[in-house]
């Protein structure tokens, strides 16, 4: 693992051209603003950079879960080269939506250990990416008569509770398959076409659309 801190002098303006890019192309109508890390949940998550979104078409970034949220942090990482054992370093956030899921996060992890406990039967969570694993470890690292480990590998890779003295972990759960969708370009909401007005102009250092 790297050790070196992000910075917003090192990293910043690459972050803020990588999201122009890609947030022009796929036509969102946000803003973004990069800012150094705050440590509102120490014991969870101490990102040394914060990305946060704002604007008309921040809720379409926070649909379904927050999919194109992580999918842009995700693709912000892999532009920066960092590993996943570095991806707690950088967060992306909308309305709050990180410190809320946290909140669910842990609550869910009491939930499921309860119930663990009770019935002695592994309980699986839905696949999640490398930070919610790892808010999800710490919930539970306090809690009595269960352990947590992930399973599984890549796009599956998922927390699953057992009993404490269970020795052999259970297999990864495998989500149902998507349905298959119309073809489209990548990001596209409803089909829609890229709106004659909202050519994207150069952003501000801020993340705002410049004139015009």
């Amino acid at each position: 693992m790297n050790n070196d801190k992000l910075t917003l002098a090192q990293h910043g303006a690459r972050i803020e051209e990588f999201l122009d890019t890609v947030l022009d192309l796929a036509d969102f109508d946000v803003d973004f603003e990069v800012s150094e890390g705050e440590t509102l949940h120490p014991d969870f998550e101490n990102p040394d950079l914060v990305v946060r979104f704002s604007g008309p078409d921040v809720g379409d970034l926070l649909a379904n879960k927050a999919e194109v949220l992580l999918a842009l942090e995700q693709l912000t990482m892999e532009a920066l080269r960092l590993g996943p054992e570095e991806h707690s370093r950088l967060c992306f956030d909308a309305n709050d939506h990180r410190m809320l899921r946290i909140q669910e996060l842990r609550m869910s992890a009491q939930a499921a250990a309860e119930r663990v406990r009770k019935t002695r039967a592994p309980f699986h969570f839905s696949p999640m990416n490398s930070r919610e694993r790892r808010i999800l470890h710490l919930a539970l690292r306090d809690e009595a008569g269960i352990r947590s480990e992930s399973v599984g590998e890549g796009p599956i890779r998922q927390v699953v509770i057992v009993p404490e003295d269970m020795k052999t972990m259970p297999e990864p759960i495998r989500p149902p398959r998507p349905r298959p969708e119309s073809p489209g370009r990548p990001f596209e909401r409803g089909g829609r076409g890229r709106h004659p007005d909202r050519r994207g102009g150069p952003r501000n250092r801020q993340g705002g659309r410049g004139p015009r």
